[in-house]
Formats: structure tokens, sequence, C-alpha cells
């Protein structure tokens, strides 16, 4: 909820800013916008009333076990991915925790491993790439899967092999599994897209502007450097709350927001 009420927040901000400005990192949004709008039409056919059916049938416990489940096979790949980044007390801790829940938390339907206290990551090939120098490249809206950079798009083969059910023989199982994966995600998603739709005058800036600060967050693990803008102000990324620009003239087109954290 507390990520819910964020959102809400820097839609309303967002939606109100009265001049808008082109963004360096989107050089193609032209094509970003369409993609974007076929996205939307195929999500709102198919895969938003999956989701809500799914909300509607599945009692909670059966959701929250599935999550788990899907979380604790997602583990195994978060943890590879911190190796490879060098960061072994990050990597060893995911894989104790896959240990953890596929034993006392069965199969990772229960979550133990949180409950002992030990930390969740959220690492991807992409945020690997980028540890290892990979350049960011432009923002892109990859068909079906959504936002991207060009750095993500190039990761999101590696990513789905490593982090899916890809590798399984049966092809029934293979699709059966992956299909409600993807509805598990889409479910979990419903509360933030009512937040972003009902605070954002232009959906696709308020996603493209949110997903490329977020991910700007998770690359630097909650610690990203402070930007500077051409008029001279500076935006320092805290881990906690809203990061507010210091401008000369409070003015709103010179007032930028960055969502970053929930506040705590």
């Amino acid at each position: 909820m507390k990520h819910v009420a964020v959102l809400a927040v820097v839609g309303v901000v967002a939606g109100c800013a009265s001049v808008p400005y082109e963004n360096p990192d989107d050089p193609w949004e032209s094509y970003n916008r369409t993609m974007f709008s076929i996205n939307e039409s195929v999500d709102k056919a198919v895969m938003k009333p999956l989701a809500k059916s799914y909300n509607v049938v599945a009692p909670l416990p059966v959701k929250t076990g599935v999550s788990n489940f899907f979380g604790n096979l997602g583990d195994v790949w978060i943890g590879a991915n911190n190796l490879m980044q060098g960061k072994g007390h990050d990597g060893f801790s995911d894989l104790g925790r896959v240990l953890i829940n596929s034993t006392l938390g069965i199969f990772g339907v229960f979550d133990i491993a949180t409950e002992m206290g030990i930390e969740k990551h959220d690492e991807d090939f992409g945020q690997t790439l980028a540890v290892w120098g990979v350049p960011q490249g432009p923002y892109f809206v990859v068909p079906f899967f959504g936002p991207r950079t060009l750095r993500g798009a190039g990761a999101l083969p590696v990513d789905w092999v490593g982090s899916s059910f890809a590798q399984l023989s049966d092809v029934a199982a293979r699709n059966a599994t992956t299909g409600l994966k993807l509805v598990d995600q889409r479910y979990r998603l419903l509360g933030a897209e009512r937040a972003v739709e009902q605070g954002s005058l232009d959906k696709y800036a308020y996603t493209r502007d949110f997903y490329l600060q977020r991910r700007r967050y998770e690359i630097y693990d909650g610690n990203p450097p402070r930007e500077r803008f051409d008029d001279g102000a500076m935006l320092d990324l805290q881990p906690n709350g809203l990061a507010m620009v210091e401008a000369d003239e409070m003015a709103s087109n010179s007032l930028k927001f960055a969502l970053v954290q929930p506040v705590r």
C-alpha cells in the first residue's frame, strides 16, 4: 500500500506539470508510444481480465503461496546475478533463501527466509550488464514485455531462460507454469495500475520516467549518485521517500521529482 500511495503522489505531480519536456533517454518516443498503446490493448483484452478473474477466484492463501513459489524459484537467478556482479555475500544469501524456503517453506510455498530476517534482493541480467559496464542505451518499449532500456531488452532472453521454466521438456507443463507465472505477476500489479491511471494525465510519460528512475535506483543498489541538471539544481536520490530538487525558482517547470523508495 505504501508503494501505491507514493505512486499516486508522484503521478499527481507529473500530471500537473504545465510545460512538457523532451526526455533525452527517449529518442524513439514515436515508436515507443505506439508500442505502449499496443501493449495496453493486449493487456486490456487478455492479461488484465485473467488477473482480475484470478484475484476473484483464488483464495488469498493460494495467491500468496503461488507468489512465494515463483519468488523462491526467482531467487536462484537473483543469486546467480549477484555472484556474477561480484556481490558474494548477497549471492550466497539468496541461495540460502532458496535452501530454507525449499525445505522449511515446503517448495517455496511459505516464505520462511523473510520471516527469519534474510533479505530478498531483486537482480537480473540487465543489472549485471550495467555492473559490467554495458551502456544503458535509449528507452525502449518491448512488444508484450513493456518498458526496458536497450540494454535491458538485450538481456531479456537471458533473463527469460534463467528465471523461467523454458528449460522444462514437457511442453504442456512448461506452458501452464509460465502462464500461471504471468497471471500472478499481472495480478500483483492491479493496485499500482489504478494509482497510475488516476494520478497521471500522460500515462506513457509517467511510466517511462518512473521506470528509468526506479531502474537507476536498482542498478546502484539503492544509492545512486547525485544528478546535476542544466539549471544547476542537484537531485539527491536518497533511499527513503521522495527526492526533491532545490531550484532557484520553484516553478512547476523547474521542480523535478523522482520516485525512489516508499516513505517509511
